[in-house]
């Protein structure tokens, strides 16, 4: 498949998926079940916030629009770049953003449509770690945005920061992800899922301290 097909399919992908979700959110608005759905879930993986119809579709149709936007939008800079290299970096960040938003769209509707009063078992645990696999395997080639990656004043001063942050970011989450799908269908719950939740706060915060360690290390990095 060649560049420009590439970047077709991802832009068709993009519009085609959003306007999906979003119909999908006004469907659960006008027909959806009448009784209160799950809407949030605490830390044990325990449903602790309900809502109605209204509330759960627009929530999901926001996630589609969220999706088109913010996907769509790095999609439009990346088609009026002028330099290959960004233009390329850009679109693993569209890419992204449409992987990671879909992947929550499809857990947070699954979850509410079908009254999970609890995400505390195997098929949600293995849900949200092929999120995590997915953005985990793209996120250390996205190059300079405001939206995706790990931004710091670090990471916007030194693209050898950006760089080795973002690809430290990524390996964490696929092998987070990795190992919460393996996992998943023998896990001890809730510790499984804390923990799943914990190694990614960690993956987080480890990125943000190494994109100051190499900010400091650069040898050539942008003033403040």
């Amino acid at each position: 498949m060649t560049t420009v097909n590439r970047t077709a399919a991802v832009d068709l992908a993009t519009f085609g998926i959003s306007i999906l979700i979003i119909g999908t959110g006004l469907g659960v608005v006008l027909i959806g079940p009448t009784v209160l759905m799950p809407v949030h879930w605490d830390i044990r993986g325990d449903a602790d916030g309900w809502a109605g119809r209204e509330i759960v579709g627009l929530l999901i149709a926001g996630l589609g629009l969220f999706n088109l936007l913010i996907a769509g939008g790095i999609g439009l800079f990346a088609a009026r770049s002028g330099d290959p290299a960004r233009r390329r970096a850009l679109r693993f960040g569209q890419l992204v953003v449409l992987l990671t938003l879909t992947g929550v769209s499809l857990f947070v509707g699954a979850s509410s449509l079908s009254g999970a009063v609890t995400i505390r078992t195997a098929i949600p645990m293995a849900g949200l770690s092929l999120i995590f696999i997915l953005t985990g395997a793209f996120l250390g080639r996205v190059g300079p945005n405001p939206v995706v990656g790990v931004r710091t004043p670090w990471t916007y001063k030194s693209r050898l920061a950006w760089d080795r942050s973002n690809r430290l970011a990524g390996r964490l989450l696929f092998l987070i992800g990795l190992a919460g799908l393996v996992s998943a269908p023998w896990a001890i719950q809730p510790f499984a899922l804390i923990a799943l939740i914990v190694a990614v706060i960690v993956a987080a915060v480890w990125s943000v301290i190494e994109s100051w360690r190499v900010w400091r290390t650069d040898p050539d990095p942008q003033p403040f």
